[in-house]
């Protein structure tokens, strides 16, 4: 298994990514994905280039003798995180409208209740 399939199945592992996303955002097909990240089958440097970019890397990234996974508290505590990478300006201001939701979600349940029992009489 070469150093970038080692470090790219180190990154999936350490950030909780799974094959399917990867598979997805890259167009590779799950089963040859599969194959190329067990090292079965060679990856191509078009591959490599996919996956890092879905990845939100650089394939000089996964190459790298020094490479280390940042950890997730090096993340912003007051970002949701929907892919992995930096999230877009749209993106994140998506995920400050679902943030806003999630902390309001009781209000908005106890709300429709409300109106589904007014409906009702």
């Amino acid at each position: 298994m070469t150093k970038y399939i080692k470090n790219v199945n180190t990154y999936l592992s350490k950030m909780k990514i799974k094959q399917t996303y990867i598979s997805l955002k890259t167009g590779i097909d799950t089963k040859k994905l599969s194959r190329i990240l067990t090292g079965i089958q060679d990856v191509s440097a078009t591959d490599m280039e996919k996956i890092a970019k879905a990845l939100g890397q650089k394939v000089e990234y996964f190459l790298s003798d020094s490479f280390c996974v940042p950890q997730m508290n090096d993340y912003m505590s007051d970002k949701i995180a929907f892919y992995a990478g930096n999230p877009t300006a749209k993106q994140d201001e998506i995920a400050k409208k679902l943030e806003k939701l999630m902390e309001n979600i009781d209000e908005i349940l106890s709300a429709k209740n409300r109106f589904i029992n007014m409906s009702r009489e």
